[in-house]
């Protein structure tokens, strides 16, 4: 039983290995998430921004990491082009665009008040 969870802890490593490896899009979202990881160090922000810019970065790279395994998923099984593949595919998408928007407007609220006090100094 042990070995078969550890086995599974296995393939989820070369799962994620790949998302970052092979997609473009999970580089961007990385390098996004540094530089939010940079900032909140940079301005101590407090506990509760932390909480939010850590789910924030979450979110994405989960919403990122779906898309991903969807559109996999339809090439797979629709090689060729079918109007409800590229529903599913765009829908996916867009997933990942509502969480970025999202990620985005944390983002503002943390760390826009801090960058407006700083500049006023």
């Amino acid at each position: 039983m042990i070995k078969k969870r550890l086995k599974s802890f296995g393939y989820a490593g070369k799962g994620i290995r790949f998302f970052f490896v092979t997609q473009p899009h999970a580089k961007i979202h990385t390098v996004m998430a540094l530089i939010a990881i940079v900032l909140g160090i940079g301005f101590d922000i407090a506990r509760t921004d932390w909480l939010a810019i850590v789910v924030a970065i979450g979110l994405v790279l989960v919403a990122e990491a779906t898309n991903t395994a969807l559109e996999e998923l339809v090439n797979f099984v629709s090689p060729d082009y079918h109007k409800q593949a590229g529903i599913v595919k765009d829908i996916a998408a867009g997933a990942v665009l509502l969480a970025a928007i999202t990620a985005l407007v944390i983002g503002v609220l943390v760390f826009l008040p801090k960058i407006v006090k700083l500049i006023q100094i």
